[in-house]
């Protein structure tokens, strides 16, 4: 049977890397398809990927998640498609409003830390507003998608896999439960990779014997629409000029893969693992030799048992409330429209 594949954010970068990958490898066996906000790009990845491969069967779906009733949505519409997932990349990013420090550059630039200020950005940006117009973290309408999805990531006697794609700038200081909205941080997409990185350890807990494994991966340092979108005033030749500077210090450090196919490298080599094997606890990085070969390494994620779960029983609360509105609403609009109407 072909296996079903669910990317998230895939009509660009890593994630349309990941999807030129799988393909490269089995076209033949692969149902894949492509979750994204904007269905033109959607569809210009789509024929991009047909053009390399003719025979592939590549669908598209729309989905934000940033949006519940577009998630809720996009949910059903899986359902009525397929009987099962065997794989869901939880790929799609964001980085809010971001805000650069030119002075915090400058120093980082001529100091020691000048590799962890590229690879993560530490030091020179801050974000604000890292809430969705439903006034919702990110991370929790991506864990609605996989309550939603549940019927068909979980069956007796077969295995399914999520995969996130998390960050090295996920950091257990920037994460506060009493505040997992971060509505009182200024380290937003921080705190929202280390709340994925804590609800797919939960997860794992939660499903591993429904037959359903959680992973998280680090991309490293990668050039792609996100990364220009940082600095949306920054001249494109200083970019260039940059990159000279970037190809050096990979000789120096490994978390600089820069191109998408290189990050994308942790998210293609969990496709060919048997998730009992893996480590629910480790984050998954793709790397990249100063040669240029890359390769995934697991590194253990400074995470525990308690807060994952306290974590967990928060979004099944803030999940249940949520739904509670929607009824309140959907009754609402029913009287509103009348019993004649359609």
């Amino acid at each position: 049977m072909n296996k079903v594949v669910l990317v998230t954010g895939a009509n660009s970068g890593i994630g349309l890397a990941l999807c030129e990958r799988l393909l490269s490898q089995d076209t033949e066996g692969l149902q894949l398809c492509l979750a994204c906000r904007n269905m033109q790009r959607a569809q210009a990845a789509r024929c991009a990927l047909l053009s390399s491969h003719p025979t592939a069967q590549v669908a598209l779906l729309q989905m934000d998640t940033s949006s519940i009733s577009s998630v809720l949505a996009a949910a059903q519409e899986v359902k009525l498609r397929y009987n099962r997932l065997d794989y869901l990349y939880l790929n799609a990013g964001i980085m809010p409003n971001p805000q650069f420090d030119v002075k915090g550059f400058f120093k980082g630039l001529f100091s020691s830390h000048i590799i962890t200020m590229f690879a993560t950005g530490e030091g020179i940006l801050t974000q604000k507003d890292c809430v969705t117009p439903d006034g919702l973290q990110q991370v929790f309408e991506t864990n609605l998608l996989i309550r939603e999805l549940e019927p068909l990531l979980c069956h007796a006697g077969r295995t399914s896999q999520l995969i996130w794609t998390s960050s090295s700038n996920a950091h257990r200081s920037a994460f506060k439960l009493e505040d997992m909205q971060h509505q009182r941080g200024t380290q937003p997409y921080s705190s929202s990779k280390y709340a994925s990185d804590l609800l797919s350890v939960a997860l794992n807990t939660h499903y591993n014997k429904q037959g359903l494994y959680s992973s998280v991966i680090c991309p490293g340092f990668v050039m792609t629409n996100l990364t220009y979108s940082i600095l949306p005033s920054f001249p494109a030749f200083l970019w260039t000029l940059l990159m000279p500077v970037f190809w050096l210090i990979r000789m120096f450090t490994n978390t600089f893969t820069l191109t998408p196919y290189n990050g994308a490298e942790a998210l293609f080599w969990l496709f060919k693992q048997k998730p009992e094997s893996l480590d629910p606890q480790a984050k998954y990085h793709s790397l990249t030799s100063g040669l240029g070969n890359n390769y995934t390494q697991p590194r253990k994620m400074d995470i525990d048992l308690e807060t994952s779960d306290a974590f967990y029983e928060k979004l099944r609360q803030l999940e249940s409330e949520v739904r509670k509105k929607l009824k309140e609403k959907q009754k609402v609009c029913s009287s509103l429209a009348g019993p004649g109407s359609s």
